[in-house]
């Protein structure tokens, strides 16, 4: 099974020059603790509700001031046919709860430890029919 198969395909996002209140009042309205941030299209960097407190709060920061200020720009990404092994692997390599998922360059979806955690359950669940189907 590849990531397409179970990462989400809406994801918001902002732009570089969104501001920090920006980035929380969209995190907010999602409900969600992570963005990707996007310039010309394409992933420029992630920014998380603990971005926003220890590199913007904490260092006094205007909320005015532009969201790539705390912005972490090296991401772990996979593309959409990476298999959704490899994909927990960087997981738990990189120690993340979410990837990107990137074609081209443009975000085209997210993963989460929850996408992964559904889809074991899945499969787990689906094994146990098949056990019980035999008998």
């Amino acid at each position: 099974m590849n990531v397409k198969d179970v990462m989400s395909s809406d994801v918001a996002c902002l732009a570089c020059g969104d501001s920090l209140r920006d980035a929380a009042g969209k995190m907010a309205e999602v409900n969600v603790g992570s963005l990707p941030v996007i310039e010309g299209g394409k992933l420029a960097g992630v920014v998380t509700d603990r971005d926003i407190v220890v590199r913007a709060v904490a260092e006094g920061r205007a909320p005015d001031q532009a969201v790539d200020c705390a912005m972490t720009r090296d991401v772990v990404t996979v593309a959409p046919d990476t298999s959704v092994d490899e994909a927990n692997r960087l997981m738990s390599d990189h120690q993340i709860r979410r990837l990107y998922v990137v074609e081209d360059g443009a975000v085209v979806g997210v993963l989460s430890l929850g996408d992964l955690a559904l889809d074991a359950e899945a499969h787990e669940a689906g094994e146990a029919l098949r056990e019980i189907s035999k008998e």
